[in-house]
């Protein structure tokens, strides 16, 4: 089959580098025919490091669109401003088959994965009428007692059910937009806004569960995990641009492999106490935002 592999994802500015890793390694490692287009959630991404993205990728067979994040939501939606350090950015993961709006189906990834095989394997996974495919998370269950929801027993959900994690997904976009899904887990964040653990990824649980198939773990690998070559890694913690990241050394070195044939290369780590401010600044706007609110 040679249709368009569409894959959509979203970052603001200050993890824009990590974008430019995840679309080479898509790039390097696709062999199939089809072309891959990318479409990027831009929430604020510098002019010049929108340039470097784009010049991360060569040969034509990925693209890279861009869509503002101001003109993807809709004027009646309000992101729920939530008690989380997650940035607001997170939260256009639900927009993601909106995006490209053309697309029957999408892959969502989320900013701080590489891609280490063909995602053509991932993008031809048949979804046997479920309306997504995601690997179940480390939680595992929506009881876990640690994060999970919070509120399972209230929503009725029964315990045993399997938690996924949202920063891989692949979705039947047309289904996604049809049945209104970003509509119906915004207003169900915004009715159990004080369980909010894991911002859009509580919403995505307590709306859909139960309506997705569980994918290969090799295909959101969490970077703090052994392995050798998975499919995909995700760095669910510290980012491997910062100097006090703790996972996997293997897989940082993977992701400066990929990041050094782009325009980044040569690029220093971070001291780990700028990612602490960020989240210190992410609490804070939405603090003032929920004041401005009322």
């Amino acid at each position: 089959m040679n249709d368009t592999i569409h894959i959509v994802a979203a970052t603001d500015n200050h993890y824009a580098i990590l974008l430019a890793a995840l679309v080479k390694s898509v790039e390097v490692n696709h062999h199939t025919p089809e072309p891959v287009v990318f479409t990027v959630i831009d929430d604020g991404i510098s002019a010049g490091n929108r340039k470097k993205i784009a010049a991360s990728v060569q040969g034509g067979r990925v693209s890279i669109n861009w869509v503002n994040s101001k003109n993807l939501i809709p004027e009646n939606i309000q992101l729920p401003l939530d008690n989380s350090a997650f940035p607001l950015t997170t939260y256009l993961r639900i927009f993601g088959p909106y995006a490209p709006a053309e697309a029957s189906k999408v892959i969502y990834l989320d900013v701080d994965t590489i891609v280490l095989d063909d995602i053509s394997k991932l993008w031809h996974t048949d979804l046997n009428n479920n309306l997504f495919a995601a690997v179940q998370d480390v939680q595992e269950t929506v009881s876990c007692s640690w994060a999970g929801i919070p509120n399972y027993k209230e929503l009725g959900i029964p315990p045993e059910t399997k938690y996924f994690n949202a920063g891989v997904l692949l979705i039947n976009a047309k289904r996604w937009r049809d049945e209104q899904i970003a509509g119906k887990v915004i207003q169900f964040l915004h009715e159990n806004r004080k369980h909010i653990n894991y911002a859009d990824q509580y919403g995505l649980n307590g709306v859909l569960y139960n309506q997705w198939l569980q994918l290969d773990p090799q295909w959101n690998w969490f970077a703090f995990k052994e392995h050798q070559r998975p499919a995909l890694i995700h760095f669910l913690d510290i980012k491997p641009i910062f100097k006090n990241y703790k996972s996997e050394p293997l897989f940082q070195k993977y992701f400066f492999e990929y990041l050094n044939q782009t325009p980044f290369k040569g690029t220093k780590l971070i001291a780990g106490n700028r990612r602490i401010l960020k989240k210190i600044r992410t609490r804070i706007k939405k603090a003032l935002m929920s004041l401005v609110k009322k």
